[in-house]
This record gives structure tokens, C-alpha cells and sequence, in this order.
């Protein structure tokens, strides 16, 4: 097994995330399970605490984004632990704890990432303290985000959008939604635009929540926009439609948001694993690294395959974030990561559920609910075939049009 220090000037922020965790959202995680589309009220200290040290710059434990800043780039040497690194380690803590309070956490939103990642100067200026969630989904359009059919149309100095998503997380909570919508359906993936619609602005409606199998202490709401007009500098990237550059612009998004995605699952499967280690260890199964597993007790040697594909998804997201950090092309290795984590954790936490028998199968034990939730890490932010296609073309050198 390989196993990589987290590197000393992280180790505090893993601490205190393992800590909040541990003091915050465990204690909490099945109540606010059980009472969906509750607001997890306890979180707004906790949120007030983040913020701090995001303004510190020590911060890491929510799902913020990175920016990525060409000038610093340009001076730097050598290879870095940074912002996105300490930003997965963080997620994982978090999770191991509650995926759905860390969803629910104000300020911490997929959408923050995205702003964070792509919003200019003066955007960020206006955007970087709100709560963003994200918005691209529809009802005729899943995983292929380019089948986008909500529009923006350019009307004086506003957009004027039209249409609806779904399974928006924290759609009713947040202060804004970034909305992905196409300027010129004709001119296919390059039109796609995304843009930031504050709550509040007419033509915006929270149509209703959804009930969920997992992540309930997250709230994930379905949104219309009527002739909903936001000013033309809520447009995030540049507005110019280049057919030959594609949608790169809204798709790096994924490449900073997708390891986070990772970074979820991977907290979850551990919490998990330890667990099923602590009941395996009360009904006398003993885990030994130092015997080959066919050599041990079934359920011993179940555990330790589950185990190891626990540790191939941490190194594969602690490789996407790393490469982030240093700023390498990560697209590959962010979507590897998504789909080694999201097939893993769903994996994991049901082959644990029946470790555990009829114990993992009762609310005695949080292994049940982690069941549910990590069903949702395989899908958002690109479904396991997603991840798997793009995976492919990347390998074998293929378009999208070549390699559908």
C-alpha cells in the first residue's frame, strides 16, 4: 500500500476540518437526514469560522475554487502543494464527517467554485462573498452539457435568459446561481455561456425541491427563468463565440470542481471503511497487511480489497489536484478521479453495508445513509460514462465529434 504524508504546512487545516467534522457534522448528520429540506442551522457559526480563514488564506475545508493566476505562474518554481491540494484534503475530512452538510455550508457552493475559477478582477470584486450554486442540468439535457437549451439573448446592457434547470443543489438556499445558457443555439458547444443570476431578480423562481435518496441535508430545487434579465457584466468568461475554441472556457470549470467531487466521495468511502473495521474488530475479524488475503477470514479479505480501491481513488484525486497546483493540463486526471471515486465510493459503502450485516442495514449505524449518499457522487458533475468518454478521447487522441 502506498501511503503519502499530507504535506506539514496542511496538517493543521486537515486537523481542524477532522475536527469540525467530528464535533460539527457527525452529531448532526442523521438528524438533519431525517429532516430534509430543514436548513442545518448549526452550519452559520461554522460558515462564519471558514470565511475567516479563507480571508486568512489558510482555508482549504470548503468547496471553494482556485483561481488560476498566469503572472504568479509565470514566477514560480519547482513543484507546490497550494490551494487545490489543501482545498481536496479539506473535502475529504468534511465528508468523512457529512457530504450533505458540507453541501449545505453557506459560501461553499459549486458555484462559488466556478466564479472563483473563471470571474475577472472586478466580477470577483462583486461575486467572491455570495453563496453560488450551479446550474446546468435540464429536463431534456443530462450529462451532455452541450444540449443546453436555456438561452441568453443580448438585449441593450442585459441578458435576457429563458429557460429551466433541475437538481440544482442549494438552489433555494443561495444567494445567486451560476446559469449556464446558450447565446446562438446554431452554433452548438461555443455558444455555451455561463452567468451569475442573483436571487431576487424578476424572472427567477424556485419552482420546487426535490426528495431525494441521499444528501437530504442538501437542498436541491428546480429553477425557471422567465425572460429573467441580469446585466450583461454578470456573464462570466468572455461573451465572443469562437467555434474553434468550443466550450473550454465553462468546461474548466469541471477541471477544478470535478476533484472536489472526488475529494467527496473519497471522504465518504473512508468514513466507511473505518466504520466496518471497528464492527469487523468487535465480532473478532482481524485485518492482517502482513498475509495475503486469500489466506484470512472472507470478510477480512473483502476489506482489504476495499481498501485498496479506497487508496487508488485518494492518489488519483490527490494527482488532479496536484496537478492543478502546479499548474499542468488537468482534464484527464480531474475526470479520472471522478470516475474511479465515484464508482468506488458507491461500491464501497454497499459492500460495507453487507460487511456489516444486518447492523449496516439499520439507522443504529451511519453506514446505511452513506450508502444512499454516495450514489450522487457517481452522477453530478458528469455521470460515470461522461468521465469514462472523456477519459477515451483524451487516450486515444479522439474529438468529440470522433468519439461519441
Amino acid at each position: 500500500m502506498i501511503n503519502l504524508e499530507v504535506p506539514a504546512k496542511a496538517r493543521a487545516l486537515v486537523n481542524q476540518a477532522y475536527q469540525a467534522a467530528a464535533e460539527v457534522f457527525r452529531p448532526i448528520s442523521r438528524k438533519y437526514d431525517r429532516a430534509e429540506h430543514a436548513y442545518p442551522s448549526e452550519l452559520d457559526m461554522f460558515a462564519a469560522l471558514l470565511d475567516g480563514l479563507n480571508s486568512s488564506g489558510e482555508g482549504g475545508a470548503g468547496a471553494a475554487g482556485v483561481r488560476r493566476d498566469e503572472k504568479a505562474d509565470q514566477k514560480a518554481s519547482g513543484n507546490r502543494n497550494g490551494a487545490n491540494l489543501n482545498i481536496a484534503l479539506g473535502t475529504i475530512e468534511m465528508c468523512w464527517g457529512d457530504v450533505g452538510l458540507l453541501l449545505s455550508m453557506p459560501r461553499q457552493g459549486l458555484g462559488n467554485a466556478a466564479i472563483a475559477s473563471v470571474a475577472n478582477e472586478e466580477q470577483l470584486a462583486r461575486f467572491g462573498k455570495i453563496w453560488a450554486a450551479m446550474a446546468i442540468t435540464e429536463p431534456d439535457c443530462g450529462s451532455d452539457s452541450a444540449a443546453i437549451n436555456t438561452t441568453a439573448r443580448l438585449d441593450g446592457d442585459e441578458y435576457v435568459l429563458n429557460g429551466e434547470k433541475i437538481f440544482v443543489t442549494s438552489g433555494e438556499r443561495a444567494d445567486a446561481v451560476v446559469v449556464w445558457a446558450t447565446l446562438d443555439k446554431s452554433k452548438g458547444r461555443a455558444a455555451i455561456k455561463s452567468f451569475v443570476v442573483e436571487k431576487g431578480t424578476p424572472g427567477f423562481e424556485v419552482v420546487r425541491l426535490e426528495h431525494k435518496l441521499g444528501i437530504r441535508a442538501s437542498d436541491t430545487a428546480v429553477l425557471r427563468f422567465d425572460n429573467c434579465r441580469v446585466p450583461k457584466e454578470n456573464l462570466l468568461g468572455t461573451p465572443e463565440i469562437d467555434t474553434k475554441k468550443g466550450f473550454a472556457g465553462v468546461m474548466q470549470t469541471f477541471d477544478n470542481t470535478r476533484p472536489l467531487v472526488a475529494a467527496m466521495a473519497v471522504g465518504v468511502a473512508r468514513a466507511a471503511l473505518e466504520e466496518t473495521a471497528r464492527i469487523l474488530a468487535e465480532a473478532g475479524v482481524t485485518v492482517d497487511y502482513d498475509k495475503p488475503a486469500h489466506h484470512q477470514h472472507a470478510a477480512a479479505a473483502t476489506y482489504l480489497e476495499l481498501e485498496s480501491d479506497y487508496e487508488s481513488a485518494y492518489l488519483l484525486t490527490l494527482e488532479s489536484a496536484w496537478m492543478a497546483d502546479n499548474r499542468k493540463p488537468n482534464s484527464l486526471q480531474a475526470s479520472m478521479a471522478k470516475a474511479k471515486a465515484g464508482r468506488s465510493v458507491v461500491d464501497i459503502t454497499l459492500r460495507c453495508v453487507e460487511l456489516a450485516g444486518a447492523l449496516g442495514y439499520t439507522e443504529e449505524s451511519l453506514l446505511e445513509k452513506w450508502s444512499r449518499d454516495a450514489k450522487i457522487l457517481d452522477i453530478f458533475e458528469g455521470t460515470q460514462q461522461i468521465q469514462q468518454l472523456i477519459v477515451a478521447r483524451r487516450l486515444l487522441g479522439k474529438s468529440s465529434a470522433e468519439l461519441k
